[in-house]
């Protein structure tokens, strides 16, 4: 007979919910926390109760008919003794009008409504009647489709009951953590069970304000342990790299670092030369450097990575610098070659560049040259981490935009230092290349101290000099033709002007206008040249699905120096897409116009306004904003524009972003690799963060068992995504 398999097991469509959740252990049910209660402790008499109160009556079920005027639904006339109440619901099942059938008694809570007919619940919960009341409030869980909350909520008490919610704080005598909690109002401290106990099923006497602004102290138990866990893991991601060796890189007297700063056609600022030199010093430890350097728009972190790359290049190694658009990467190219290649090529190395748009034979050059070592700088894209891009002897990766590469992606490349299947020559005493990342977007103080704590942070605070200031307006889109006016003028003046549009080509969800259609617009505007009846004005276009060679040639029309915006092969007026936020640097470009500003986000448009005023001339941004068919703005919109306007500090508009959108998404939390925060506010509870900052390190020195469990609880095998 043949063999008979197992059976395979079976997972029901309730547990692959729970899986989307993420649900997967006992502990990540019990932390699966409500998101709103509703009381069903008390039965509430009709004739009591007053339009706009949400109450549960028990009652009987007098009529159920289905109806089709105006729409199809389900009509259940009720009773409960005092007053007659109609059910109305549009959307049903079958065997939820078969449980309301005439006769039967049940419970029904919803919001009570008047009306000509008397009062009536649209779309209310129900259960059959019977049985003691619940005495806490019923909680409604998160859920997703597929996963009703009374399984979620069985399986929520079966977590409670089973996970470990052993308390991992140490004793208050050995560290004294409880007494620093009880001076953030903690006191008198809940533990971890008592906690999630009453969380999930609080007393109906609560003040319910304490449990939706999260101020209760089972809330703020929550908190505290959650923002320990996230410093205990980036602390221990910190420690475990300190642990790991690199070449330590120091600078020569009257080597390549010297050189390159005597030969640049400016003098640095007190920020670069202050940030360079804490950057040299991590370089010179024979650990690996994981520095974030962060500084506003225009601040010059280039010719800081540029000071970084010369000393690993004269200490014998190479250098990687990845950025995340062939826009971005080339302009950093043209920058950098300019910079170190004279220096360079006596030495026998040279700057290359690499792309995934490259032709195979230049690309088969570039490799070879990598792979040589007579590459001493690579500069690229994502290209960078292909298998085929194999480094002799890579030391330092430099990383910009750093937010918008995924873990994976900055993992890889790290690892074409070590990699033993590449080729690579670096010894097994030097495992890990220095990595230095950068942001154009600074990052709120409370942000650096919670998700950046596993890095050391350098900030360029100051703007070097000759930059200025840029004016920012807030029109509607109305005045188009103002604005119009307005490019004819700067155009005259031998000025160029970007505008942005948010989408490439119509779409019927949003009527936006495009970039395609503003550009065939103001092609026709301008055809008439200047204001003085000039030659006709070239306006390009560049968005992100155009061939890499077609937007280069682009660009090239754009960033050719400044000049009369009429002439022959040169291009006034760029349309673009957001391809243009990072690294586009045209001194000459005096206007930013942004088509539909009220649809980015605040980030974005504080890159955007650092393409202009970029040189001596007086710019101004403009941000063009549409309401449609809305009497205004929204709210969030609105506090936008208006930041914009009152700020042109990039740490006061990170901090009014990290107000308005939150952590998450002002990482790019997706991408970022980090544990994010599910209970704690960075915003509100600044002392918790605090006092996990100086717990973590004492747990790990004098409780490393306790910080391990500590965790696993919280992160779930998750915090390895911090090395990245």
């Amino acid at each position: 007979m043949p063999e008979t398999l197992p059976a395979k097991p079976t997972t029901s469509p309730a547990q692959k919910a729970l899986l989307k959740l993420g649900l997967r252990r006992d502990i990540d049910l019990a932390l699966h926390l409500p998101l709103r209660y509703e009381d069903e402790t008390r039965i509430a008499r009709l004739a009591d109760a007053r339009e706009g109160d949400t109450v549960q009556i028990e009652a009987t079920v007098m009529a159920c008919e289905v109806t089709f005027r105006p729409r199809r639904q389900l009509l259940v006339t009720v009773d409960d003794g005092s007053e007659t109440c109609l059910l109305r619901f549009f959307s049903f099942y079958p065997s939820q009008q078969k449980a309301l059938a005439v006769g039967a008694r049940i419970r029904a809570r919803g919001e009570v409504r008047g009306g000509f007919g008397g009062l009536t619940m649209m779309h209310p919960s129900f259960r059959a009647a019977g049985g003691e009341l619940p005495t806490a409030l019923t909680p409604v869980y998160p859920t997703v489709a597929g996963l009703p909350q009374s399984y979620l909520r069985k399986a929520v008490l079966g977590g409670l009951a089973h996970a470990d919610l052993s308390d991992t704080l140490p004793a208050p005598e050995l560290s004294g953590s409880h007494e620093n909690l009880s001076k953030i109002s903690l006191y008198p401290l809940w533990s971890l069970r008592e906690s999630l106990s009453f969380l999930h099923h609080p007393m109906p006497d609560v003040a319910l304000a304490t449990l939706e602004d999260r101020s209760h102290p089972a809330w703020q138990r929550l908190k505290a342990e959650e923002l320990l866990a996230q410093q205990l893991s980036q602390l221990q991601a910190k420690r475990a790299r300190d642990r790991l060796r690199a070449p330590a890189l120091r600078p020569r007297r009257g080597g390549l670092h010297e050189k390159l700063l005597a030969v640049l056609p400016f003098k640095l600022t007190r920020a670069q030369h202050r940030v360079s030199e804490e950057i040299a010093r991590d370089l010179a430890q024979p650990v690996p450097m994981h520095r974030l350097l962060q500084g506003d728009v225009g601040s010059g972190k280039t010719v800081v990575a540029a000071l970084a790359a010369a000393i690993c290049i004269d200490a014998g190694w190479q250098c990687a610098l990845m950025a995340p658009t062939e826009i971005l990467a080339e302009q950093h190219f043209r920058k950098l070659i300019g910079w170190l290649d004279p220096l360079l090529a006596p030495l026998g190395l040279r700057t290359v560049w690499l792309t995934g748009s490259q032709k195979a034979k230049e690309r088969r050059e570039m490799l070879a040259l990598i792979a040589s070592g007579e590459a001493a700088l690579v500069i690229g894209t994502h290209a960078v981490i292909q298998d085929k891009v194999v480094f002799k002897r890579l030391a330092l990766a430099i990383i910009d935009e750093q937010h918008r590469f995924g873990v994976a992606q900055r993992l890889a490349l790290r690892g074409k230092a070590s990699d033993p299947t590449n080729g690579s020559t670096m010894t097994a005493d030097a495992q890990e290349p220095h990595l230095l990342m950068m942001t154009a977007t600074p990052i709120p103080r409370t942000l650096a101290m919670s998700y950046y704590a596993d890095l050391e942070v350098s900030t360029l605070d100051e703007l070097p000099p000759g930059r200025t200031p840029v004016i920012t307006k807030v029109v509607h889109e109305s005045r188009r033709d103002e604005v119009i006016e307005r490019i004819r003028a700067q155009l005259a003046q031998g000025r160029q002007v970007y505008w942005v549009c948010p989408l490439i080509e119509e779409s019927e969800a949003l009527d936006l206008v495009n970039a395609t259609q503003t550009h065939a617009a103001l092609s026709e505007a301008l055809s008439g040249g200047g204001l003085n009846g000039g030659p006709a004005v070239m306006v390009g276009l560049l968005h992100s699905r155009m061939p890499a060679a077609e937007k280069k040639a682009v660009m090239a029309l754009f960033t050719g120096g400044p000049g009369d915006a009429g002439a022959p092969g040169r291009m006034g007026v760029l349309v673009s897409t957001t391809v243009i936020e990072v690294g586009v640097d045209v001194p000459n470009a005096s206007l930013m116009v942004i088509e539909h500003a009220e649809r980015f986000g605040l980030s974005q448009l504080h890159q955007l306004r650092g393409r202009v005023g970029r040189g001596a001339a007086a710019s101004a941004c403009v941000l063009l904003y549409s309401t449609g068919e809305a009497p205004r703005l929204g709210e969030t919109a609105r506090a936008r524009l208006k930041a914009m306007v009152e700020t042109g500090d990039g740490f006061e508009i990170a901090r009014r972003d990290l107000e308005i959108r939150g952590p998450g998404e002002f990482l790019g939390a997706r991408q970022s690799g980090a544990p994010l925060l599910r209970f704690a506010d960075l915003a509100l509870d600044a002392g918790l963060l605090d006092w996990a900052r100086q717990l973590a390190p004492q747990m790990l020195d004098q409780h490393p068992e306790l910080a391990d469990k500590h965790v696993q609880r919280w992160l779930g095998g998750k915090a390895e995504y911090l090395k990245a």
